[in-house]
């Protein structure tokens, strides 16, 4: 078989490859990773990953077939392979550093949380528990809260949180102090 054909066919049905993932990936939810990464798509073993190389091996190998061509084939051969693995490699390195940067937790830190204001937006009934939103990182919050000495607080009214408990968040009206800890 000729060397020209050969690549023209990689390069051919990578390229069908790389769309079919996409397509197929998409309408079946990304469940054709084997490969186990802990980013989705970038595994040394996704089709992804294989479609890329197929595809560069293809490419590189006619651009290196006209360029060696008094050569032995075995000289694209292997000029082709090591550029396919290093373009998959670059791929995979990519969208790892991306996907890493991209998934942090959106959870705020509770932490960090003790004296923030916040604002009822249902009303804390007396020794039961309401709820409060409140913006952290630029991001809105919502979670039950109870205050502090199970006193009411009404709707729209600002409070300020002083500890948070599990899932429970106590807080107290704005301007009073807080209660000593027991």
């Amino acid at each position: 078989m000729d060397m020209l054909l050969l690549y023209a066919l990689c390069a051919g049905a990578g390229l069908l490859f790389l769309v079919g993932t996409a397509v197929f990936g998409e309408m079946f939810g990304h469940d054709l990773d084997v490969s186990g990464a802990d980013v989705p798509g970038a595994g040394v073993l996704s089709p992804l990953t294989i479609a890329t190389f197929i595809t560069a091996f293809g490419g590189l190998g006619l651009v290196f077939h006209n360029i060696t061509a008094t050569s032995r084939p075995m000289v694209s051969v292997a000029l082709s392979g090591l550029g396919a693995v290093g373009i998959a490699a670059l791929l995979v390195t990519c969208l790892r550093y991306i996907f890493s940067r991209t998934q942090s937790s959106s959870e705020s830190h509770v932490g960090t949380l003790a004296g923030m204001s916040a604002s009822v937006i249902t009303p804390i009934p007396e020794q039961g528990v309401g709820e409060i939103a409140y913006v952290q990182g630029g991001t809105r919050y919502s979670a039950p809260a109870r205050e502090e000495k199970g006193r009411p607080v009404g709707n729209g009214q600002t409070v300020t949180i002083t500890r948070v408990v599990g899932t429970q968040f106590f807080v107290q009206l704005e301007n009073m102090p807080t209660p000593a800890a027991t």
